[in-house]
């Protein structure tokens, strides 16, 4: 057997070589965020034009990140095994030529279709692109390019219910999709010309080794990964097609639950899992994901909804809606690095109780928006509470996921934090609308979506109102010598940021 090289990355940051790996990973990971937060804008008008009812607009959101989520601990073990360069570039090309199949889809359902492979693409270049950084930078310059990474990528996010907007009101919306083209013709040949390669046989401290005892990663959890995304996809079918209540439904939801029972056996029982069930031993952990949970559903919904609010019965056009959810990410990138020192002096105990109930009172505020709004009076303040609560929580939450375990294994803790997020928000846009009674043409009715929204307002307020509780009861403070997060400014609103993994530290223990 060979012997794993432990040769040190070598590139700088300041240098050439340092830059163009920055560029293309930014570029690689930013039309994942893009499309994360650019479609919710959209929705209406492919709603109009492929005459789809509201189902189908709840799937062209779901199936992106339904196979995101089921996926995106899978794309890492996949680049560790047949290299991470090699497995990034074709997550680039996966995620654009699904893109380009988004742009062209002459129908809902080939829409959705394509909305599911973009999420494939994504749950590849995504991690993808963060072990690139870990993997090539030297060590005394990984933290500041993890850095810079995150604050690029959440510019990105930031900026694209504007920019969805704006294509929507110009060219189209499927140019939201066939945006991601020309950034793919930019990242692929930058990453295969100024990107070194890098694999399992090049050992990345606390990537390619297990902490308790240096275990190299051996394989990938394929059974795992596809039993956890077959239950995804089929209770979501059961949620969105349980207004009708046939038969069908139920067993789909029968037949969901128990593939992912099926996903937890084989958790239990694989040598090498993608989600090793011990990391749930630290209560924690278990506690903070529940609360990640919790929030990220209340948020999927909110977004969900106040997009097509705006538009539907507000009569904002495509780019004032966008542009109108901007504020809320603009105090997220201004604002989150400080929230994480605040938290670090405090305690998160505190933020994580009060950012949930500070995010509740904005969706409260949020009946105030119906037809004819003002925006400056109506919309504005609440989504500038908004913005305040997820700057409270979202640092935080992501410190003390880190905090939960032992520090070689953040970058798995934040990967399943950060999937936990995603089914929070896949959950809430499946079940929300029947909770609410909208019916499949209820988008086409102002009155009827607006009588919908305000009886989901204030259940997404509830679910946070519960996560505030759960975070008062369980979250503790930190040990003082655990690890604090590299990806420090954060812009996206649909999930806390991802993390890499690093060395563990001698005697750091899972709580």
């Amino acid at each position: 057997m060979a012997v794993p090289s432990q040769e040190t990355p070598a590139v700088r940051i300041a240098t050439p070589a340092g830059r163009w790996i920055l560029l293309t990973t930014v570029l690689g990971s930013s039309m994942a965020m893009l499309d994360s937060t650019v479609v919710n804008v959209a929705l209406p008008r492919i709603g109009r034009d492929l005459d789809a009812s509201l189902a189908a607009l709840q799937w062209t959101v779901n199936a992106y990140m339904l196979t995101l989520a089921g996926l995106i601990l899978l794309g890492g073990s996949l680049g560790d095994r047949f290299g991470r360069r090699k497995v990034f570039v074709l997550g680039v090309v996966w995620f654009a030529s699904a893109s380009l199949l988004c742009g062209l889809a002459p129908n809902a359902g080939v829409l959705i279709a394509a909305r599911a492979l973009q999420g494939i693409g994504g749950a590849l270049l995504t991690p993808g692109s963060l072990a690139l950084i870990q993997a090539s930078f030297h060590p005394d310059d990984r933290a500041k390019a993890v850095g810079l990474w995150s604050g690029f990528g959440g510019i990105g996010g930031a900026v694209g219910p504007f920019l969805g907007g704006w294509l929507v009101d110009g060219p189209g919306w499927r140019w939201v999709f066939l945006l991601n083209i020309p950034l793919a013709l930019v990242c692929v040949p930058v990453a295969l010309r100024h990107v070194p390669e890098s694999d399992g046989s090049t050992v990345v401290p606390g990537r390619d080794q297990e902490a308790a005892g240096g275990r190299p990663h051996r394989g990938f959890d394929v059974l795992g990964a596809s039993l956890g995304a077959l239950a995804l996809a089929l209770v979501t079918y059961a949620l969105i097609e349980a207004r009708s209540g046939s038969p069908v439904v139920w067993v789909t939801a029968v037949v969901g639950v128990a593939a992912g029972v099926g996903f937890v056996h084989v958790e239990r029982s694989r040598p090498d899992p993608m989600m090793p069930p011990d990391i749930f031993a630290s209560r924690q952990f278990t506690a903070v994901n529940l609360v990640t949970l919790c929030v990220y559903a209340a948020f999927g919904g909110f977004f969900f909804l106040t997009a097509l609010q705006l538009q539907v019965v507000a009569g904002y056009s495509p780019l004032q809606a966008g542009t109108a959810l901007l504020p809320t990410t603009a105090l997220m990138l201004l604002f989150s690095a400080r929230s994480g020192e605040l938290a670090q002096r405090i305690g998160p105990r505190i933020p994580l109780t009060v950012g949930p109930l500070l995010c509740a009172v904005a969706m409260l505020m949020m009946l105030r928006v119906g037809r004819d709004a003002v925006y400056v009076s109506d919309v504005l303040p609440a989504l500038l509470v908004m913005g305040a609560g997820m700057v409270t929580l979202v640092a935080p939450l992501t410190a003390t996921v880190l905090a939960s375990v032992d520090t070689g294994r953040a970058g798995l803790a934040s990967g399943i934090n950060n999937a936990a997020a995603r089914v929070g928000g896949l959950l809430a846009v499946a079940a929300l609308p029947v909770l609410v009674g909208m019916g499949p043409e209820a988008y086409r009715s102002a009155d009827a979506f607006d009588s919908a929204f305000r009886r989901a307002m204030p259940l997404c307020a509830g679910v946070l109102v519960v996560g505030a509780m759960l975070a008062f009861a369980t979250v503790r403070r930190p040990a003082p010598d655990c690890r604090r997060p590299q990806c420090r400014t954060h812009g996206c609103v649909t999930t806390p940021p991802l993390e890499p993994q690093r060395a563990a530290r001698p005697g750091r223990l899972p709580t």
